[in-house]
């Protein structure tokens, strides 16, 4: 089953170079890890969310609202889709994401539809 891992983090979080170059050989690493297994499906780092538009439907009319749906203290920041046996092999997986340190990384089966 495809799983969605959604990295969710403080955009805003100081960080000196050595720890974003840190962070990124872990995410580097992870993604090496989960590609030779043959389980990413997908994955992909996100823009900050001042570069968000949010788009509503009201009425027949369309509502852009520029940045994210809502004001949180973390942000979506990026994510992944693994093909995973089942739920606690995603799980485990989550936690192997450098985001889980610092953040919080959802994870959430994908529907397929028949």
């Amino acid at each position: 089953m495809n799983y969605m891992l959604l990295i969710y983090g403080n955009e805003n979080r100081p960080q000196t170079e050595a720890e974003v170059q840190a962070e990124m050989q872990g995410y580097n690493q992870f993604t090496e890890e989960v590609r030779t297994k043959g389980i990413l499906v997908a994955g992909e780092a996100l823009h900050p969310t001042s570069t968000a538009t949010t788009v509503r439907m009201r009425e027949g009319k369309r509502l852009n609202t520029d940045g994210p749906f809502a004001e949180t203290k973390e942000q979506l920041g990026g994510f992944y889709i693994l093909n995973c046996k089942d739920l606690d092999e995603a799980i485990s997986y989550a936690a192997k994401i450098p985001g889980a340190a610092t953040g919080c990384v959802e994870v959430r089966p994908i529907v397929v539809w028949e």
